[in-house]
């Protein structure tokens, strides 16, 4: 399996904190967040990886190739990150894992390194879930019997829906041979590169293509937008 780590946002809502440097780089317990996403996805049993890179590239590459000389980094270079989102981002990655089972991790997610294990193992397409009461602006899901997702967006109704995605996806090498195909579309056709990913895994449900949900309440996660959220997770007394 591939980890592909999308890292080219320029964290404007972190400012100043990412004035001088990308989110990924900030430290928390004495290691970036970087270094835990890589470290979760190694310890899952992953030695390949695609990073996406734009805002501050340069220092990414130079983290991680210093860092972890052991691993293969496919480096990608989202040259217009201003102007796109990370749907964007992923359809670069294609470039490597299109057809391939590959575990997809925003680099902004702060979490317990046993959800990343967790996804990692299941047999299927999966998507971690914390199951909460959701407001408006959180990535929603809702589920049928079986767990399966039949929506995931912010607009669905907060009441509906099962939890928030927590931003770790596994793809099996069919489900990421047909997100590939409506990427295409979306991107070279429809020129949907400012929206969020989630907008294609909604488009290949009716196709038959989904992602079966893992609740991964009961371990720490935590997306860091704010320089609020930054101080909440730097003053936990546990940290994963």
């Amino acid at each position: 399996m591939i980890g592909v780590i999308l890292a080219a946002g320029m964290a404007k809502r972190l400012r100043p904190l990412t004035d001088t440097q990308p989110k990924c780089l900030l430290t928390v317990g004495g290691r970036t967040l970087l270094e835990r996403t890589v470290e979760a996805m190694r310890q899952a049993g992953i030695s390949e990886f695609v990073v996406v890179t734009g805002y501050r590239a340069d220092m990414i590459r130079d983290f991680l190739t210093s860092h972890y000389s052991a691993l293969h980094f496919h480096f990608l270079h989202n040259a217009d990150y201003e102007h796109n989102n990370n749907i964007y981002s992923l359809w670069m990655a294609g470039e490597v894992v299109r057809g391939k089972e590959f575990l997809l991790m925003d680099s902004d997610i702060f979490c317990d390194p046993a959800v990343v294990a967790r996804i990692a193992q299941e047999p299927e397409s999966a998507l971690a879930v914390n199951c909460h009461k959701c407001g408006e602006e959180e990535i929603k899901v809702i589920v049928d019997a079986d767990l399966h997702i039949t929506e995931i967006n912010k607009t669905c109704r907060p009441e509906d829906a099962l939890g928030e995605s927590v931003g770790i996806e596994k793809m099996s090498a069919a489900y990421s041979q047909a997100l590939y195909r409506e990427l295409d579309q979306m991107i070279l056709r429809e020129n949907l590169i400012d929206v969020f990913y989630e907008r294609a895994f909604e488009r290949l449900i009716p196709q038959g293509h989904t992602f079966r949900v893992v609740d991964t309440t009961h371990y720490y996660s935590y997306e860091i937008d704010t320089p609020e959220d930054y101080e909440h997770v730097r003053n936990q007394t546990i940290l994963p």
